[in-house]
C-alpha cells in the first residue's frame, strides 16, 4: 500500500489544470467563490476555538 502512495507523487501541472476544470464543471464558476469564502470562514473559526481552548488550558495549568 505505501509503495503505491510513493509511484503516485504530487500531482504535476497537467494534473491540477484537469482538477481545476472538473471543479469548474461541476460546481460552476459562481458557485466556488461561495465554498472558497465559507472554507475560509471555517479555518478562521477553527483556528480560534483552538486558540481559546490552548488560553484555557494555559489558565487551568497556573490555578494548579
Amino acid at each position: 500500500m505505501m509503495a503505491q502512495l510513493i509511484f503516485l507523487g504530487i500531482p504535476g501541472g497537467w494534473e491540477l489544470i484537469i482538477i481545476v476544470l472538473v471543479v469548474v464543471l461541476l460546481f460552476g464558476g459562481r458557485k466556488i467563490p461561495e465554498m472558497m469564502k465559507g472554507l475560509g470562514q471555517g479555518l478562521k473559526e477553527f483556528k480560534k476555538a483552538r486558540n481559546e481552548e490552548d488560553e484555557s488550558d494555559k489558565s487551568q495549568d497556573k490555578k494548579a
